[in-house]
């Protein structure tokens, strides 16, 4: 393999496999070119043209392991005008950016989780139902020609890690909101607004309720103060990244279902671009308006995972 491919498949999750090489065959018509294997295969696998990592299990053990994204009924309620319970990690990818992780996901959930890993540029293994495979190919395809990038995050506020457990839901639901934050050890100066539970402004008994607590902090930073908004769905997460000239927006689509006409509004100027949207490729958006500060488009259909690429219009 040539060194760009190499660097193109180290990009993407690695699939943990075990069964042997004459399964080889169903990876290749799905596409996967990319395996986490026991030490003793890594050669073998080579040899037949993968990229092959090894893992031991020992190994895959200790990485922190994942829920299964999507979307979830919550305990003990069943009422049908909740908001729906969207179980995502990005979170934990902003928590720890270095961190090793490991998704167990059953069938039709692969794809997401491998889109949901790479939107976040995270190191994680997909442990994952064989049957899968063909679903989760199409996915690795599509990453893999997702153009490469290494744009820093934009966050609009701070949130200071303490390691309690009440603040790693505070950021779950931050980020579910598409509230856009910045983890730290300290208050950081950058920022108009730190979160530190346990302060005289944020205290722990107001954080107990992430949810009332998430709309605390929409309301302190404002609407109009918001890097990006999302309208019409409450199962896309985003992650942004930019450096004033360019941004790149990553949308992951916990619903099962493809979503039409999702509306995006940033703060800035950009000129009009495209979306690469998985399973269906390059899309134009659409209903796009630039000015007074912001920039607004409709992407007309999202599946599982999509990415827009802007540039600061001059």
């Amino acid at each position: 393999m040539t060194s760009l491919l190499l660097a193109a498949l180290a990009a993407l999750p690695c699939v943990y496999w075990t069964q042997g090489l004459e399964s080889r065959a169903a990876l290749e018509a799905a596409g996967v070119r990319r395996v986490c294997v026991a030490p003793e295969h890594v050669d073998s696998w080579r040899a037949a043209g993968f990229s092959a990592d090894p893992i031991t299990h020992a190994e895959l053990a200790s990485r922190t392991s994942l829920p299964v994204p999507g979307v979830t009924a919550r305990a003990g309620v069943a009422s049908p005008t909740r908001s729906p319970w969207v179980v995502a990690s990005g979170w934990r990818f902003v928590k720890e950016p270095k961190g090793r992780f490991a998704y167990d996901v059953p069938s039709g959930k692969a794809a997401l989780a491998a889109a949901e890993s790479f939107a976040y540029g995270a190191d994680a293994v997909l442990k994952i139902d064989p049957a899968d495979i063909a679903p989760l190919g199409a996915m690795l395809r599509f990453l893999e020609g997702v153009p490469s990038s290494d744009l820093p995050a934009l966050a609009d506020f701070a949130v200071v890690d303490d390691g309690a457990a009440l603040t790693g839901e505070v950021m779950n639901l931050l980020s579910r909101r598409n509230l856009l934050f910045q983890v730290v050890q300290a208050p950081s100066p950058r920022f108009r607004i730190n979160i530190a539970i346990g302060s005289p402004a944020y205290p722990r008994e107001e954080a107990a309720d992430p949810s009332a607590f998430a709309q605390k902090i929409r309301r302190e930073l404002t609407d109009d103060q918001r890097t990006l908004r999302v309208y019409g769905s409450e199962v896309v997460v985003c992650r942004l990244t930019g450096n004033g000239t360019r941004i790149r927006l990553h949308l992951v689509n916990y619903g099962g279902r493809e979503i039409q006409g999702l509306r995006i509004r940033l703060r800035g100027h950009y000129g009009r671009g495209e979306a690469l949207v998985a399973g269906t490729g390059r899309v134009p958006l659409e209903d796009f308006v630039a000015g007074a500060g912001a920039t607004e488009f409709s992407v007309p259909r999202l599946g599982a995972y999509a990415v827009v690429d802007l540039t600061a219009a001059k």
